[in-house]
């Protein structure tokens, strides 16, 4: 069999990876002639993207906006399937706040980690609610999520970075009326893919059969649990034990919708990409606009091949 490390996103396992899990479960790849190594990264060594650039791994799990920094910056990685084809990320307050919409964010205190992309995301939602981003008060939480009990206990107002699906979802002493989350993109933020799959370009040209053989077997896992999300839940039991099985219940449920589109699964589309790098470009994050043409390719899809 041949080997190939695969890098996830997170701190650890969470749902979002559930199709390579029950891919591997299923003896799925194994029939592909893969044997497969998920892996989590150390995040004092850097993210997936620079495991995948050190040739620590073959291929990795990473937000689009990453990718289309380091391929501005020269660097030979590429996308070669989507995961998610909505964001991911929230919004999270109290009632007590009196936050329903992005200008209510102003003279507030927001929690989040204030990357450059971060903070232009939060600033352009209340801009474009007709609010004053230079209003809003910015809490550095690291890469620290804020809890409801944080910010009843006086930490922020609100929080930004969490996701509706995982974060949003877990339990808390904060009676769930009082809690409220808005998922960014229902307050006006660019669609994107929140994560694509991608390898080095070199690898993706050694490698045709294998990649190809690698996402058919994907594309079977995570088809498998969007069409029946517990499906996963066996496989996270193992990896995961210490997180309630509830909660990997809903996550699931919550997440799965957002793996295909019109009944696809890992097509990366340019009506998503394209004015995203658009968007990154406008606030300063990008250098060129127009390096997202060459940042991903679907050729290597099962829908693909000849």
């Amino acid at each position: 069999m041949l080997s190939l490390k695969i890098m996830l996103e997170y701190f650890h396992p969470w749902p979002n990876s559930a199709g390579f899990y029950v891919a591997r479960e299923r003896g799925w790849y194994a029939e592909a002639g893969l044997n497969v190594e998920l892996r989590v990264p150390d995040p004092e060594r850097g993210d997936s993207l620079q495991y995948l650039l050190e040739g620590q791994v073959d291929l990795a799990v990473f937000p689009g906006n990453r990718l289309l920094v380091r391929r501005d910056q020269g660097q030979p990685l590429i996308g070669v399937a989507a995961i998610n084809h909505d964001g991911l990320e929230a919004i999270q307050t109290l009632t007590d706040f009196a936050i329903g919409r992005p200008r209510d964010l102003m003279g507030k205190r927001l929690a989040m980690n204030p990357t450059p992309r971060g903070l232009a995301m939060v600033r352009d939602l209340v801009r474009r609610d007709g609010g004053d981003p230079d209003a809003l008060i910015i809490v550095d939480a690291g890469t620290r999520e804020l809890r409801p009990e944080d910010l009843a206990a006086g930490m922020a107002d609100a929080s930004f970075g969490g996701y509706w699906a995982w974060e949003a979802l877990m339990d808390s002493p904060i009676a769930a009326e009082r809690r409220q989350v808005w998922p960014v993109s229902q307050w006006g933020a660019p669609r994107y893919h929140s994560y694509q799959l991608g390898a080095q370009e070199q690898w993706v040209e050694r490698n045709p059969e294998v990649l190809r053989a690698f996402l058919a077997a994907t594309e079977r896992g995570f088809r498998a649990v969007a069409e029946q999300p517990l499906r996963g839940l066996a496989a996270y039991e193992r990896v995961i034990p210490y997180f309630p099985a509830r909660l990997i219940e809903r996550s699931l449920a919550h997440v799965a919708p957002t793996w295909l589109h019109d009944g696809r699964w890992g097509e990366q589309r340019q009506a998503l990409i394209e004015p995203y790098a658009l968007w990154l470009h406008q606030h300063g994050i990008l250098g060129n606009a127009a390096i997202w043409a060459d940042a991903f390719t679907n050729d290597f899809l099962p829908e693909a091949q000849p």
